[in-house]
């Protein structure tokens, strides 16, 4: 019987899952993992999705992006502590870690020197995946903290950038996102009332605040903690985003602050097509060639292939899940569901 490859994907929020059978996704798993509060996080998350798996003996499968926490004492100390933390928590000995450029490593093969190929890769195996299955076109991934954008051309990714410090130089990495980015992080005026004004430099509110209060966040992906850690409301929000601008709530004023929310809104996508437009702007690549949509903002990658005029996909659509168990989507975790993929497919040529 052929086994069951589990791609996972270690970040440091967090921690994502995909099930490969039979060459098809059947389950996608994400659990939330503030890796920085100390290894037992990751321990917790790992461990609630591994009791949600079926099927006996899987292979495992595994990219990161947890080691930039400041639990750790550098990126190469995450690396390794994250390896020997989930060697030590997946059953069996079938694991491989995702070592970008240089393909797939069995725990036993990594040296030191393969720790800067690790680290932070994971937009490489989704990029990847949507260049060998499209060929051309801009892929997105809109995550909870970060955005990437990566050209695609004849099946190859065109990557100016591969570390993190080289990928915020290109604009392949824009440090946005739709949940845990602070609001003050994404613009520092603001439009209330017809009037611009400056928005205060406190962690009073997030983006999570923003999209609930506009009705686009999805319950599901909502794994982080409020900034005041008060509940997770329409009306919570809306108090939360009214305090960026030094003033009180009042119930009967939601329309102000769903406007308020809309103008933020408009502001990240603006950053976000910028950058979209600095990459498509480096290469002829056809008008035809769509926008590919990824992760739990892809939402927003629509609108700006809209407003681009250009064709949009959906990252599901390369990777459909045919589980009914899973009420996520390949999409919505698509480093994790990549990686599943193409580890799959690297065992079979093995």
């Amino acid at each position: 019987m052929q086994a069951n490859v589990v791609g996972w994907d270690i970040g440091g929020a967090h921690v994502k899952a995909a099930v490969i059978s039979a060459g098809e996704i059947v389950a996608v798993y994400q659990q939330a993992c503030p890796l920085w509060k100390g290894l037992d996080q990751l321990h917790c998350a790992v461990t609630s999705i591994l009791q949600e798996l079926k099927g006996s003996n899987p292979r495992h499968a595994i990219t990161m992006t947890g080691e930039l926490v400041d639990l750790f004492a550098n990126r190469d100390d995450g690396v390794k502590q994250i390896i020997q933390t989930m060697t030590e928590l997946l059953p069996g000995s079938g694991i491989l870690i995702f070592a970008g450029q240089e393909g797939f490593l069995k725990p036993s093969q990594i040296e030191t020197g393969h720790y800067l190929s690790i680290a932070s890769a994971n937009w490489l195996a989704s990029a990847s995946l949507a260049a060998q299955k499209l060929g051309s076109g801009l892929f997105v991934d809109c995550g909870s903290t970060t955005t990437d954008i990566l050209l695609l051309n004849n099946g190859q990714v065109l990557a100016e950038g591969y570390t993190d410090y080289q990928r915020l130089i290109s604009q392949e990495l824009i440090y946005t996102g739709i949940v845990r980015t602070a609001v003050m992080a994404v613009t520092q005026t603001a439009v209330d009332q017809d009037k611009k004004i400056g928005l205060m430099a406190e962690y009073f509110a997030t983006m999570a605040d923003v999209y609930r209060v506009t009705g686009e966040l999805n319950d599901r992906h909502d794994q982080t903690d409020t900034a005041d850690g008060s509940e997770k409301t329409v009306l919570a929000s809306a108090r939360r985003l009214s305090r960026m601008i030094g003033c009180d709530f009042y119930p009967d004023e939601l329309p102000r602050w769903q406007q308020f929310a809309e103008n933020i809104r408009a502001r990240q996508i603006r950053q976000i097509q910028r950058g979209c437009e600095i990459r498509l702007s480096q290469h002829g690549i056809s008008q035809n060639s769509p926008l590919i949509g990824a992760g739990v903002g892809r939402f927003l990658v629509k609108q700006i292939a809209l407003n681009l005029d250009r064709l949009y996909l959906d990252f599901s659509d390369l990777l459909p899940v045919a589980g009914i168990e899973s009420n996520m989507t390949s999409a919505d975790c698509a480093p994790a569901a990549a990686i599943a993929y193409l580890a799959d497919k690297y065992i079979h040529k093995q």
